[in-house]
């Protein structure tokens, strides 16, 4: 583990800095100091100082912007805005390298012709989590509180509620290397989690945004 990322996992063991950087996280972006001193209950002036500590360990980035939208003289000054930084931290004591390991199985999966048995495999496994949560009786907000747990951070579309976009890709170093393989097997995983649940008329779809995951959850479209 490197010297930054404990810095970085150190600027998170403050109770209050913990839940400042989870609102931004939860509001994907662009949050200003007076929106999330409100939302944590503390004063401006301190929600500020612990903001610009989680930008100097790296985890937040940092931006500047009007929330008003209007431009010009009369319009204000422009406001700190604050989102979760492009930046992975792991704490693996002692050290570890999954990472690479996952590369390397990727690469010889691609090079040997493999990817429609790892996608076999994740759906399998989707099944076998699914059936689990199918087990609990509440399956649909057992997928939710599933992928929310898998770090997916499901949340509604902005332009559509009925579609849950997944804010975050826990596979995002692997897809970015490696994405038919990685994006495919993400699909296949969420598609075997809602059949072993039996959320009926939602599926898992391949829809993907310049951030986050790949995949969408949506009702079917029954004609």
């Amino acid at each position: 583990m490197s010297e930054t990322g404990m810095d970085a996992v150190g600027a998170l063991a403050d109770p209050l800095r913990r839940r400042l950087y989870r609102y931004v996280v939860e509001r994907g972006g662009g949050v200003s100091r007076a929106e999330a001193a409100e939302a944590v209950g503390a004063q401006r002036g301190l929600a500020a100082f612990h903001l610009d500590r989680l930008v100097a360990a790296g985890l937040l980035e940092v931006a500047h912007g009007k929330r008003s939208g209007r431009e010009g003289p009369g319009s204000g000054r422009p406001a700190k805005l604050y989102s979760r930084a492009d930046r992975e931290v792991s704490v693996q004591l002692p050290p570890r390298d999954y990472g690479l390991a996952a590369h390397l199985l990727a690469a010889a999966v691609r090079t040997e012709g493999l990817e429609p048995a790892v996608h076999a495999a994740a759906r399998t496994e989707g099944l076998r989590r699914g059936a689990e949560l199918a087990e609990g009786g509440a399956a649909l907000d057992g997928v939710r509180r599933h992928l929310a747990e898998q770090g997916y951070e499901p949340a509604a579309d902005a332009d559509d509620p009925d579609v849950l976009r997944l804010r975050n890709c826990p596979f995002h170093t692997l897809a970015r290397e490696h994405p038919p393989l990685a994006c495919g097997m993400n699909l296949e995983l969420l598609r075997g989690l809602l059949d072993g649940a039996g959320a009926e008329g939602i599926e898992a779809r391949m829809d993907p945004l310049p951030d986050g995951c790949c995949v969408a959850i949506s009702k079917t479209n029954d004609n």
